[in-house]
C-alpha cells in the first residue's frame, strides 16, 4: 500500500530497528518505545488489522509470535510481557497495517495501565451470545 508507514518499512524505503525477519513477517522495535524492548510484529503482507488476515498469513505471524517474545524477554530481562493486538480506531490502532505490541514490563509503576471493568451477566445472556459467536464461526 503506497501510503503505509509500516509497508514502507518492510520495502526499506524507512529505517527501523529490525529484531526479526523472513520472507513473512518483520519483527522491528517501536519508534515510540512504550517501555525499553517495546516490539512490532507486522506481516510482510498488507492487512488493516489481525481480524481482517487471512489464515495463511495470520498463521506465519502467530507462529512467530512465541519465539520473538521470548527473545525480546530474555535480551530485555522484563520479567512480564504485554501482547496486544488493536484492531480498528476505537481499540487504539493508529496504524493500519495489522501489528501485534509485545510491550516488556518491568515493574506495575512503568505507564502501561489495562483494565477491565467486569460485568457479570446471567448464564442465560453467556449462553445466547456464545450461540451467537458458534454460529458466527461456523459460517
Amino acid at each position: 500500500m503506497d501510503n503505509c508507514i509500516f509497508c514502507s518499512i518492510i520495502k526499506g524505503d524507512i529505517p527501523s530497528s529490525k529484531v526479526y525477519e523472513d520472507d513473512q513477517v518483520l519483527a522491528f522495535l517501536d519508534i515510540s518505545q512504550t517501555t525499553p524492548g517495546h516490539t512490532l510484529l507486522i506481516p510482510k503482507k498488507h492487512t488493516r488489522n489481525v481480524l481482517e488476515m487471512d489464515e495463511e498469513t495470520a498463521a506465519a505471524t502467530f507462529a512467530r509470535l512465541p519465539k520473538i517474545a521470548r527473545a525480546v524477554q530474555k535480551a530485555t530481562g522484563a520479567p512480564a510481557m504485554n501482547i496486544i493486538a488493536n484492531n480498528e480506531e476505537l481499540a487504539g490502532q493508529t496504524v493500519f497495517h495489522a501489528h501485534i505490541h509485545l510491550v516488556p514490563r518491568y515493574h506495575s509503576q512503568d505507564g502501561i495501565s489495562i483494565q477491565y471493568t467486569t460485568h457479570e451477566p446471567d448464564f442465560e445472556s453467556l449462553a445466547t451470545l456464545a450461540q451467537a459467536i458458534q454460529q458466527e464461526v461456523t459460517s
